[in-house]
């Protein structure tokens, strides 16, 4: 449990205006995946109606997306299809909020390394750019984790009575 709550404790900066502006990133990432491009992909209560998703499903698109990657990707592209989509619907809740923030900053990083590397790159890299952006923020986040104003710093922060 304390390797848990090692990786969960965020860095906290040295005032807390740098925490507060440091949040702007975090949540608009956050947002944007979980509510954007992972909800196109994965069944969640608020993706697109006319997607007909059921809650946690892939869309039927996405596996035959993942398996033209080849190697491993073609013999799990179910597994992987939904690994992404998860990592992108639901990594970006846990980023949106601070939860986990360490854990959803690496599933958001694999997945953003998959996107560039197997999917976009060939397109050109101005196509690659939304990819390296979210990649760079998972980054960011995966060494400081929440700051201050998010719920890994809330669970882990430790009470002091005078």
């Amino acid at each position: 449990m304390k390797i848990i709550q090692k990786i969960s404790k965020p860095i906290i900066l040295p005032h807390w205006w740098q925490d507060l502006f440091l949040i702007i990133p975090r949540i608009i990432c956050g947002y944007l995946l979980a509510f954007n491009f992972g909800s196109d992909k994965f069944g969640m209560p608020w993706s697109p109606v006319d997607n007909n998703l059921g809650f946690f499903e892939v869309a039927f698109w996405f596996p035959k997306d993942v398996a033209e990657y080849g190697g491993i990707f073609a013999i799990f592209p179910v597994f992987f299809a939904w690994m992404g989509a998860f990592a992108e619907a639901i990594g970006g809740l846990l980023l949106l909020f601070g939860i986990q923030t360490r854990f959803a900053s690496f599933l958001i990083f694999c997945t953003m390394l998959v996107a560039i590397f197997m999917q976009q790159i060939n397109n050109g890299l101005w196509n690659c750019l939304a990819a390296m952006g979210f990649l760079w923020v998972s980054i960011f986040y995966l060494v400081l984790g929440s700051g201050r104003f998010g719920i890994d710093y809330l669970l882990t922060r430790k009470k002091s009575y005078l």
